[in-house]
């Protein structure tokens, strides 16, 4: 039920509906939103189906039913069937006019007569019936009441006045007789709520009834003058903040009078008792106070209200002394990385060292570790195999691309909308402060007009500093020395020196053939028969069919690209047995045609037919390495060089470094000085559309140059890298791991390495050098008499 119009009047009646004897069971009108008092009267809307029922019903009755005001604030709740949500003291109604719109509901003519009280529902359908007894309204007489009804009367005309309320209420007040019908009228005009106005209500005797309208009157009194001087002080010189600032202290003070504040002394309560219960640091606790503090002198209305109160949210939401266990069982721990991870031995040997001195000293600050290597090596998953390993929550930020200062450190309070960084975000979700935290592809990171985001990483990645990491939103030092950070590159050259130095670098080259076999068969393949709702029953690829995979349609470092294929088989036999075919499948390699087409790749060695002026030569890319051929030619010509392949400005300067040595060493080579004058040279990289550059083909460049100028050929079963002087020294190269393995790919078995990089050999897995030959020479010299063919 609404209440249309909120003007109430005493109806001057012919009937007088007081007189009429209460029948013993009543229709019950439930009411939503207001309380209806006896000697009132006004039109109300009735649009229910129940209730106009009991409109018809009453109508040709004797007009009389209860109105009982509603509990709930929720309209579709008001008036359930059980009546439970309906207050037990309610008023008789009188219909005194019906009129039915063309809208469909009812528009009724109501006076209110006696208090009634509720015993019980007797019918539910098709409207509300109870058994109702009267509540009399018994006068007395004597100098209170007198006394009380003078002071109700005379505030009243002065809240008339003051609160701009029709005049002629104030007429009808003073010509009531009946001191209840007074006070009532009084109350339906004091902007109460449901609750204060249904006690006022429910109270019988009439002394304590008008001592309680005269305490409302009078509060509601003070409300109304203490708006108007608040007015009447600031309504000079007032500009539209003043007035915005006006409005919302009046609106304050007013709610304060009415009791509608509660709800914000019981927010502040909750965030006063979070903080009690929450560990915070020293520093942050006595910030969150501070704020909370300040929130209470703010409206709740003030758009600068929701921004401390998100601040003192993520506070309160962030691990300040939170922590996980750590898992120190180290065998555990190393049974747990054996079964996640195929090989990466390094990596695996330096964590297990780092959970053995936490066993020994707890308060060990976390590593900063930078995992290096060609995509497809497991760099990211590792990450979360350490988080699994150690019994930590694992969080990630992707860094690639990222150009803005405030990702990393956040924005400060004074910007709309300001959040933290993604350090702090990130915290809060992983809800501890000894996560293992991945920083993925650290070496994409970029710098533009917002900032370098590298350069807020250093705090964040020094172990000296992170303790006291500030994000600008916060503005409080926030503890990171427990975190175990791991980052990704793919290469190291991008990542600014100082951020580098910062974290220790742990390289992850490529895999090799057996390494990926096993990889394949232990992980890959049961990953992709679930991923395609296979199991080995339906599917089988034999370890000869992966060896064949790996060597004829993927050349990469990683696996990924092997995965991808592996799921191509799978989705190719998942696509036969939905056609019906049942019976196993055994892929042999012969039948990888038929899933995955012709062959890609061939032995780089067999397409290549082989002769004088040929070397192989070993390069590093960022996907791993690869076997490079130096090809020469000479002709009639007048000393000239040229260089082809889309060579760089150092490889260029390579062939000519080799050129020149050869030119001023020629005796010693077996060549004539006059034939330089006499022919052309060419040197070729092929794969012409590929950028090539690096001082790692000097060795190979002098090696094919010296071949085509004697006539013989260089071995095809050795390979080389190096760089050269002009003196003829072999100098130290990098990439030497993903170089040996991209030449153990090719089948090649016997390196020419420089004699410095002995030292990064023995870091190649034993099992991987195992039937290698190495070659360390010092000299050119000592290249040519190892890679030329002799006798030649």
């Amino acid at each position: 039920m609404d209440n249309e119009q909120k003007h109430e009047h005493v109806l001057d009646k012919k009937v007088d509906p007081t007189q009429l004897a209460v029948p013993e069971i009543l229709p019950i009108l439930p009411l939503q939103g207001f309380v209806f008092y006896p000697g009132m009267g006004f039109p109300l809307q009735v649009a229910s189906e129940s209730s106009k029922q009991l409109i018809d019903d009453v109508l040709l009755g004797d007009r009389m039913f209860g109105m009982v005001p509603s509990k709930s604030e929720n309209p579709e709740q008001a008036g359930n069937p059980e009546g439970s949500d309906l207050y037990k003291v309610g008023v008789i109604g009188y219909l005194h006019k019906l009129t039915k719109s063309p809208q469909g509901y009812y528009q009724v003519l109501i006076s209110g007569t006696r208090k009634i009280r509720i015993n019980e529902y007797t019918a539910h359908e098709p409207y509300l019936q109870a058994r109702v007894s009267e509540i009399p309204m018994e006068l007395t007489q004597g100098k209170t009441i007198e006394a009380l009804l003078f002071n109700i009367r005379g505030q009243f005309q002065k809240l008339v006045s003051a609160a701009s309320l029709p005049q002629e209420l104030v007429a009808t007040v003073n010509t009531l007789e009946n001191p209840f019908y007074v006070a009532y009228l009084v109350t339906s005009q004091l902007s109460l709520k449901i609750e204060q106005e249904q006690e006022i209500l429910e109270i019988e005797p009439m002394d304590e009834l008008l001592h309680r309208v005269a305490k409302e009157l009078s509060d509601r009194m003070e409300t109304v003058e203490m708006s108007n001087q608040l007015q009447q002080s600031m309504k000079k010189d007032m500009d539209e903040r003043q007035r915005e600032f006006f409005l919302r202290q009046q609106l304050q003070a007013i709610r304060k009078e009415l009791g509608e504040g509660d709800e914000d002394k019981v927010e502040i309560k909750e965030l006063k008792q979070r903080v009690e219960e929450k560990q915070l640091s020293e520093a942050a606790r006595g910030v969150a106070d501070k704020e909370i503090n300040r929130l209470e002198r703010i409206s709740p209305s003030s758009p600068e209200y929701t921004v401390s109160r998100n601040y003192i949210d993520w506070i309160l939401d962030l691990p300040w002394m939170d922590s996980t266990d750590d898992t120190l069982d180290l065998d555990k721990a190393e049974q747990d990385l054996e079964r996640d991870h195929y090989g990466l031995k390094k990596i695996k040997k330096r964590i297990l060292e780092f959970l053995a001195v936490r066993k020994l000293k707890e308060d060990i600050h976390g590593p900063i570790l930078c995992l290096s290597g060609p995509p497809g090596v497991g760099k990211t998953s590792l990450g979360q195999s350490i988080a699994r390993t150690m019994g930590r929550k694992f969080v990630r930020i992707a860094l690639g691309g990222v150009r803005d200062e405030a990702e990393i450190r956040g924005h400060r309070r004074t910007y709309i909308g300001a959040l933290p960084g993604r350090i702090i975000q990130s915290l809060k979700r992983a809800e501890a402060n000894n996560p293992v935290f991945l920083l993925d592809e650290i070496d994409k990171l970029g710098n533009d007009f917002r900032g370098d985001p590298s350069s807020a990483l250093l705090e964040v990645l020094d172990p000296e500093q992170n303790s006291t990491f500030t994000d600008h939103y916060l503005d409080i030092e926030f503890d990171l020395s427990k975190v175990f950070f791991i980052a990704t590159a793919n290469v190291l050259d991008t990542i600014p020196g100082p951020l580098r130095d910062r974290m220790e670098v742990v390289e992850l080259s490529g895999y090799t053939q057996q390494e990926k076999t096993a990889i394949a068969i232990r992980h890959l393949i049961p990953k992709q028969l679930e991923a395609h709702a296979l199991t080995s029953d339906n599917l089988e690829i034999p370890e000869s069919t992966v060896e064949q995979l790996i060597s004829s349609y993927t050349r990469e470092a990683g696996v990924r690209n092997l995965e991808r294929e592996i799921a191509s088989i799978c989705r190719g036999v998942a696509a036969r047995i939905a056609r019906g075919q049942l019976e196993k499948v055994v892929i042999g390699p012969d039948d990888l045609y038929v899933y995955l087409g012709p062959l890609r790749f061939f032995p780089e060695m067999k397409a290549r037919t082989w002769g004088p002026g040929l070397a192989t030569g070993l390069a590093w890319t960022p996907v791993g390495g690869q076997i490079l051929f130096i090809e020469t030619s000479k002709m009639k010509g007048r000393g000239g060089l040229t260089l082809t392949g889309k060579l760089g400005d150092v490889m260029k300067e390579s062939a000519t470094a080799a050129l020149t040595y050869i030119k001023s060493h020629a005796d010693s080579l077996g060549i004539e000085e006059e034939l330089f004058a006499e022919i052309d040279l060419h040197v070729h990289v092929p794969e012409g559309a590929i950028p090539k550059d690096g001082p790692s083909a000097g060795v190979a460049m002098v090696s094919a140059l010296v071949s085509v100028l004697t006539d013989k050929p260089t071995r095809p079963d050795i390979a080389m890298t190096g760089e050269i002087t002009l003196r003829g020294d072999v100098l130290p190269v990098g990439g030497i791991q993903e170089k040996v393995l991209a030449a153990l790919r090719a089948g090649i078995r016997e390196l020419i390495l420089p004699v410095l990089n002995e030292k990064d050999v023995l870091e190649i897995p034993e099992d991987i050098r195992e039937g290698v030959i190495f070659h360390y020479p010092n000299t050119i010299s000592e290249v040519l008499a190892i890679a030329l063919e002799q006798g030649k």
